[in-house]
């Protein structure tokens, strides 16, 4: 991002109101909430059907962690683009080009060869960095500045509650009546109809850009010399990974060592993203009310630590589906540091301050992604993972969680009850 005088006059023109409700960015962000949702399901649904993928690419689990974590590279890469474009185009163009591009991913994916599904999971990637730093956007552009963290959390929820389906409905259905390539086909299709949609919801509200494309990337300037944006971008990403990757991805392997059935281990992991649902805009609203980001931020790290310990480490200390609903209520905490970044950024950057979020929180699961399948396979020897195995391998979060504890002690506090409302 850049100073004032670098800021081309539509992006100045977007400061984002701080009054009332704008209607018509509020119905695009519900629409792109549905992108948001469909994204999450297809981020993911391979956590269900790992058997299915081992068997058709011949793929061992150091093989299955790096063509799931392709998704994240394109992903944290494209996180910086969305943002810049959001910022310089408005969000017409920018959020209808991923959701294509995410409907091309799933299709191709569905195909069924590894080169393919390859291809595919780059540009689900790609795609899917438009989802939730679009919604961010129409968010600022449509709710007042009272309201942004229980709307930035409403659209945690989404993305979440589609995390929650792409496990506890796909399992059923790629296990019943459609196969796992026909899933991505009908994921693809749905996000063709969305896509149409928002194109003609998603209000226009740029004029032409004028001057070099490489402008659009200036505001990048502000956002990335600001201190508190890595550490807000560091939390995140700590809290994000444990989720993403240990829960989401490989959560349904771990039950499966504790002789879970396949059916009951896909539901119990459901939990996490479940939890979600309820943490984001729960811990939202609560940061909202009290006026204060950090206190929240800590609580939810703290219950993150207690749960993942006592469902990896021991033996029935929560009841069955507690546990991970517990954890995912607690990692909710994770998107306030969303909330703060921009908060400690000007208004006129919120979009590439939003992108800047995301390209270093899905760099961390870049690279943790195949790193964690690594450490098993090395851990195992060879072999099928065991329960020691996982709990060796899970030290990896419990260290990126007690980090984040750390980093969140520097953190700039941002909350109403300490800053100055806005004229």
């Amino acid at each position: 991002m850049s100073t004032q005088s670098m800021q081309s006059t539509a992006v100045v023109e977007l400061q984002p109101a701080v009054k009332g409700v704008h209607w018509p960015f509020v119905v695009a962000w519900l629409f792109c909430l549905v992108f948001y949702f469909l994204q999450y399901a297809i981020r993911s649904a391979p956590g269900v059907t790992i058997p299915e993928l081992e068997a058709a690419f011949g793929l061992t689990a150091l093989g299955i962690s790096s063509l799931v974590g392709l998704y994240y590279y394109t992903y944290a890469g494209f996180a910086i683009v969305a943002g810049a474009s959001l910022d310089r185009y408005g969000a017409k163009s920018p959020i209808v080009v991923g959701v294509f591009t995410t409907a091309m991913g799933c299709v191709l994916f569905g195909l069924g060869s590894i080169g393919a599904a390859e291809g595919g999971r780059l540009l689900q990637g790609a795609g899917s960095a438009f989802a939730f730093t679009g919604a961010v956007y129409l968010a600022v552009h449509g709710f007042s500045d009272r309201w942004l963290a229980t709307a930035i959390g409403f659209t945690q929820l989404a993305g979440m509650l589609g995390g929650f389906a792409g496990q506890f409905i796909v399992s059923p259905l790629v296990h019943g009546p459609i196969t796992w390539q026909s899933f991505w086909i009908y994921a693809g299709v749905a996000l063709v109809l969305v896509a149409l949609i928002l194109l003609i919801v998603t209000p226009a509200n740029h004029e032409p850009a004028s001057g070099s494309v490489w402008k659009m990337f200036a505001p990048y300037k502000v956002v990335l010399t600001n201190p508190q944006s890595y550490l807000c971008g560091a939390v995140g990403g700590l809290l994000f990974i444990p989720t993403t990757i240990g829960a989401m991805i490989w959560g349904v392997p771990f039950l499966g060592v504790e002789h879970v059935g396949h059916a009951e281990a896909a539901v119990r992991s459901s939990m996490v993203p479940l939890g979600w649902v309820i943490g984001c805009p729960l811990l939202g609203f609560i940061s909202d009310r009290i006026g204060r980001r950090k206190p929240v931020v800590l609580g939810g790290i703290v219950l993150m630590l207690v749960t993942l310990i006592g469902i990896v480490y021991t033996d029935g200390m929560f009841p069955r589906y507690v546990g991970g609903l517990a954890f995912g209520i607690g990692s909710g905490a994770a998107m306030i540091p969303y909330t703060m970044i921009k908060e400690v950024n000007p208004d006129n950057v919120k979009g590439s301050a939003s992108g800047a979020m995301n390209f270093m929180v899905f760099t961390f699961s870049a690279l943790l992604a195949p790193l964690f399948g690594l450490m098993l396979v090395n851990l195992a020897g060879g072999q099928s993972p065991t329960l020691e195995t996982f709990r060796e391998a899970d030290l990896i979060w419990l260290v990126g969680i007690v980090l984040a504890f750390a980093l969140t002690l520097f953190l700039r506090e941002t909350g109403a009850a300490v800053t100055p409302a806005k004229k």
